[in-house]
């Protein structure tokens, strides 16, 4: 596995394969790497001839009180995995490669980052959009993999490359779990063993939503009083947000009438967890992600 370090040997490299008509393959990190960024790697291994994971832990979508400093950074463990699964390379940019000094320009998808956890990290998606353009324009892959967990996120990536006209497919694959149902995630190892215990109940909250609308309910006042009856029976669980909304628009439903996001946010202690689920009324049309 090739390790590079600049945007300007990552170009050359993936300029060189596309050259020889070679297709790549990307799937974006800030490393830490669990099982859910092994299903990525080992859905887009299946899919191109060369395979790229970046490891960059990007400052511009970290707000001023959070924990860019104390993020995990595992690269030796984040390297094996990325072997074990034969990635052909690694990209490992630093911040001042990827921000020299004079950098100015800010991507934003407007519409689709003011809700939710735009609105709970103002900053955060317009990092997360320039980040992924620069990414885009660097590494130069033909296909893009994404997970369902930051289910904004991936709406927000596939909007701005349909914008941009960057040419990248972008796939969204499945949400990994632990067996109690939590969501991985690389921020899961700060939580403490009480935190772990009780952490399930954000996905046993969106359970109950998606129970609701199967059984017929529509009215997505009811939906929600019943995904925030199941968190608040542990009074250490914080809830951020709990909301049924479009798939696409991620505007509030106030009825269910075919498809739905089921998002959710919570604050355990100091840790702040996300999930969702993608649910249809019964007998409604569905449309998958990809």
């Amino acid at each position: 596995m090739k390790i590079i370090r600049t945007a300007r040997s990552m170009a050359a490299w993936s300029q060189r394969l596309r050259r020889e008509g070679v297709i790549i393959g990307f799937v974006p990190t800030m490393g830490a790497l669990h099982d859910g960024h092994r299903s990525l790697v080992r859905a887009a291994r299946l899919q191109c001839d060369a395979l790229v994971v970046s490891i960059f832990v990007n400052p511009t979508q970290f707000s001023a009180n959070e924990d860019l400093s104390s993020y995990p950074r595992p690269i030796a463990r984040d390297r094996a995995l990325c072997r074990e699964e034969g990635v052909d390379a690694c990209f490992e940019p630093t911040a001042l490669d990827m921000y020299p000094e004079g950098f100015q320009t800010t991507v934003t998808v407007p519409a689709l980052s003011r809700r939710w956890e735009g609105e709970a990290r103002p900053h955060h998606f317009a990092g997360v959009s320039t980040v992924v353009t620069k990414l885009f324009g660097i590494a130069q892959p033909h296909l893009a993999l994404f997970g369902q967990k930051d289910y904004q996120q991936s709406l927000l990536v596939r909007q701005l490359v349909r914008d941009l006209d960057l040419g990248v497919t972008i796939h969204v694959r499945p949400t990994v779990r632990e067996r109690d149902g939590l969501a991985m995630s690389s921020r899961n190892v700060y939580l403490s063993p009480h935190e772990r215990r009780i952490a399930p109940l954000l996905f046993q909250a969106l359970q109950a939503g998606r129970q609701m609308i199967m059984s017929g309910v529509s009215d997505v006042a009811a939906i929600e009083r019943i995904m925030r009856k199941t968190i608040e029976q542990v009074p250490a669980i914080h809830v951020e947000y709990l909301a049924v909304c479009d798939p696409e628009s991620l505007e509030p439903l106030s009825v269910v009438l075919a498809r739905a996001v089921l998002l959710g946010a919570v604050r355990i202690g100091a840790i702040r967890l996300i999930d969702n689920l993608l649910v249809k009324m019964p007998g409604g049309k569905s449309r998958a992600m990809s």
